[in-house]
């Protein structure tokens, strides 16, 4: 998948920008604050119809506008899809794809496979156990239209049952139970497909920690779930009682878990600044092998936002093999510093582009 052409209009710093991109690498060079990580947020709004900073669509409007759209010529598996997605202030969002809006904005997802590394991605480490597993749901949903679903309608279930459990009245047995239900039944489907994808994606992600680290540590990861307790419906009804008096839902696979080691013991505890980027690093670019073979059977578009601080030199030459090689499509890449981007271009064959991004204004060099 190639994204050709990125028009912006009013969104976030950027006021307007008409950019033709290379089919290969795409560097964006400026100095923090400048907006070269909300133009990869523009393509990234395009893949999921949500910014990765902002989840209130509104906040992504530029300051002082009524309105924003981004819209995007993608060349997908030899045929030209034109996407858009835009909207007015107090206002919901219009998702077109080839100038038909989608009645169900779910159907877009895993049209346009993406994989952003960002320094954001340290809260998967650092975070609460819902940015864990945000990651396996970002992957997971974009090969598997069944998951979004099921997903969607089990976090429906959980916000009624949780209602319920607030209420001053005691609940309604037979309304809860059809909850509790409901929840089991959709959670075990997802509680599945996470098992299924955390095996698989193991091993890919320890060799490429291993590539960039030269094998000085050795990491992985453990997915812990309530469905390992038995039936999620009984796990779900046995602390009725208790949930009752705390006003929400103690069990169930939004409570899911994804232990991330190196050498054994938590990174959270153990990794410097280094080894944690390497994690991170190592992660996303196992997501985007791991997609690009289960997907939607075209290369996901790489976003690499600031990447390279806090690395030693090692490190970055080894992440700058990998990423210049034929394994990966299209990459936009942004950096303050131009001598990361040049040590990419050098060992690329392939075409590029440089942009220079200052007061949210993109000029191709």
């Amino acid at each position: 998948m190639i994204l050709k052409k990125l028009t912006i209009l009013n969104y976030r710093n950027i006021a307007e920008a008409e950019l033709d991109f290379s089919p290969k690498i795409n560097c964006f060079v400026g100095r923090n604050g400048e907006g070269k990580t909300n133009i990869l947020d523009s393509i990234y709004f395009l893949s999921f119809t949500k910014s990765m900073a902002n989840s209130v669509d509104s906040m992504n409007v530029r300051h002082g506008e009524e309105m924003m759209m981004v819209q995007g010529i993608y060349d997908l598996n030899d045929t030209e899809e034109e996407i858009s997605i835009g909207m007015k202030i107090h206002q919901k969002k219009h998702v077109k794809r080839n100038k038909k809006e989608y009645k169900r904005i779910v159907e877009h997802i895993g049209l346009l496979p993406l994989i952003i590394a960002s320094p954001n991605d340290y809260t998967l480490i650092s975070g609460g156990s819902e940015e864990r597993r945000r990651l396996m749901d970002i992957v997971i949903s974009q090969y598997d239209s069944e998951y979004m679903t099921s997903l969607m309608a089990y976090n429906k279930a959980l916000q009624q049952r949780n209602a319920m459990l607030k209420a001053e009245e005691e609940p309604n047995v037979d309304i809860i139970s059809l909850y509790e239900e409901m929840m089991a039944s959709y959670g075990e489907k997802i509680y599945e497909k996470r098992k299924a994808f955390i095996d698989e994606f193991i091993p890919v992600f320890q060799v490429y920690y291993e590539s960039i680290s030269g094998g000085k540590e050795k990491v992985s990861l453990t997915y812990t779930s309530h469905c390992q307790r038995g039936a999620l419906l009984d796990v779900i009804q046995r602390d009725r009682a208790k949930d009752r008096i705390m006003g929400y839902s103690l069990h169930g696979i939004h409570k899911d878990e994804l232990e991330m080691t190196l050498d054994g013991y938590p990174i959270k505890r153990e990794g410097s600044q280094g080894q944690n980027k390497t994690y991170m690093i190592s992660l996303k670019l196992a997501q985007f092998d791991f997609l690009k073979r289960t997907g939607s059977k075209t290369t996901p578009l790489l976003l690499l936002d600031d990447i390279f601080d806090k690395l030693d030199a090692r490190r970055v030459e080894e992440i700058v093999n990998l990423v210049s090689s034929n394994s990966f499509g299209q990459i936009f890449i942004t950096d303050t510093n131009r001598e990361n981007l040049d040590k990419i271009l050098e060992r690329t064959q392939g075409d590029y582009k440089i942009f220079n991004v200052e007061k949210g204004c993109v000029v191709s060099f």
